[in-house]
């Protein structure tokens, strides 16, 4: 280590061009934060998904209501849009790194210790209440690490480079979703579901040591940059420091179609995040629980990286990111849209499963338009505006989720609450493809 602060020492005393360059990540470094990211996305969505893969066995056992599970449901997104802003904001200012970890460390207990909260109470009433607080503080720590990514990404990399690597980091939520589904109906099989929130917990508390390993390195990095000569202090990037220009971004239609865009295929993945081991319990009682919370996540991930490919081909095509961006949101939102219409005119378990899995792996077309768009807007404050979006976006997780649960406890259909959410993501769709935009507005 003591060779690298000598490095960055020697390159500092050159040009104001090769301190900038210190900020960047080494080819070397943007493998291993490639990788150290990916996996803690993966445990971060396979820690978010336990309660919705437990819940029909837990509600079983605590005797709750379909309405019951809605609000336990969609307690966690009350939380989880409280520190949008605040974790982008926090990292655009002292590094998404550290937000990252302390909130990783939150979540992790979270989810280790819910067996305990769940057994803490014996009144249903007060067991529910207590559970709902907890579940919005699991969200509120989990809240700030999309956010927090988008800021540490866009602070070490390219321009070039953020899209394509942000994108890739964001496919983690299915492998994350693909482990819970797998090895949490595993244990859920032969060992209870006590033991999944206990493993998923595990997994947490073990990928925060190795975080913090790569977190102390970046801060003896950022110590031996401090020793460059001070007239070449003023050639550091001072995005960090500026503030976020929110008058001049509301004022744009681009930004607000990425907002509402995000918000209604929002609305769509978490639905189905939250609702789809219920919907296949329900319909399809003797579906294998492993195939249908696996098999639909699991081709979210060539998706993820098909759209990226996409997108890298049409730009050298000569389509403006502009164009790109909206060609790829219409193939996410247009395919879950019709997924969702056809599914209500099918009786088949394997028609079914086909549907929810094109419907989940379209999402993979998302990761690479309207998530990536904060970047192309405003990429010096990348951390607070995808902050706010996914605030925004956040929205449709506790209503929607929560809704869904009430329109099942008192009319007993699911196409209600599908058809609901293609008519939503159209919507978005169409705002998009009319507003939307790849160009900087700050």
């Amino acid at each position: 280590m003591e060779k690298e602060e000598n490095k960055y020492s020697i390159l500092s005393s050159k040009t104001g061009e090769d301190v900038e360059d210190l900020h960047m990540w080494t080819r070397n470094e943007k493998q291993k934060w490639l990788l150290t990211l990916f996996i803690g996305t993966s445990a971060l969505y396979a820690s978010r998904t336990s309660m919705p893969l437990l819940i029909p066995a837990i509600s079983k056992e605590r005797n709750w209501s379909k309405t019951d599970s809605g609000t336990i449901l969609s307690s966690f997104f009350w939380g989880y849009t409280l520190t949008q802003v605040l974790g982008g904001y926090l990292s655009d200012r002292i590094g998404g790194q550290k937000v990252i970890l302390t909130a990783a460390v939150g979540w992790s207990l979270c989810t280790f210790w819910m067996p305990y909260f769940i057994w803490f109470l014996s009144d249903q009433r007060s067991s529910v209440n207590f559970i709902v607080l907890i579940r919005v503080l699991h969200g509120a720590f989990q809240g700030v690490h999309f956010p927090s990514m988008s800021s540490l990404t866009s602070q070490r990399l390219t321009e070039k480079e953020r899209a394509s690597f942000f994108s890739v980091l964001t496919s983690g939520s299915a492998v994350g979703t693909i482990v819970t589904g797998v090895l949490g109906s595993y244990l859920l099989d032969h060992f209870g579901w006590p033991t999944v929130f206990l493993m998923i917990g595990l997994l947490g508390f073990m990928w925060t040591f190795v975080l913090r390993y790569y977190t102390l390195a970046l801060d003896r990095r950022k110590a031996a940059i401090v020793s460059v000569p001070l007239k070449l202090h003023s050639s550091l990037p001072t995005r960090e420091k500026l503030p976020v220009p929110w008058v001049k971004l509301f004022k744009r239609l681009s930004f607000w179609s990425c907002v509402i865009g995000h918000a209604c295929q929002n609305n769509c993945f978490f639905l189905l995040l939250s609702w789809l081991p219920t919907y296949f319990h329900d319909t399809f009682p003797q579906a294998k629980g492993w195939v249908v919370n696996m098999l639909p996540w699991l081709f979210c991930i060539p998706c993820t990286f098909l759209g990226k490919w996409l997108s890298e081909r049409c730009i050298a095509r000569g389509y403006s990111t502009t164009a790109t961006r909206k060609i790829i949101e219409v193939i996410c939102l247009g395919t879950q849209a019709l997924s969702l219409i056809l599914i209500n005119q099918i009786s088949s378990y394997y028609w079914a499963l086909l549907n929810m899995t094109l419907a989940i792996a379209a999402t993979g077309f998302h990761n690479n338009a309207i998530l990536v768009n904060p970047q192309d807007l405003a990429p010096k404050h990348s951390g607070s505006v995808f902050g706010l979006m996914n605030t925004v976006g956040a929205v449709p997780g506790f209503l929607g989720v929560y809704l869904a649960g009430y329109i099942l406890e008192t009319t007993k259909s699911w196409s209600a609450v599908f058809h609901t959410t293609a008519a939503i993501n159209m919507i978005g769709c169409i705002i998009y493809v009319v507003f939307g935009s790849g160009n900087a507005i700050v």
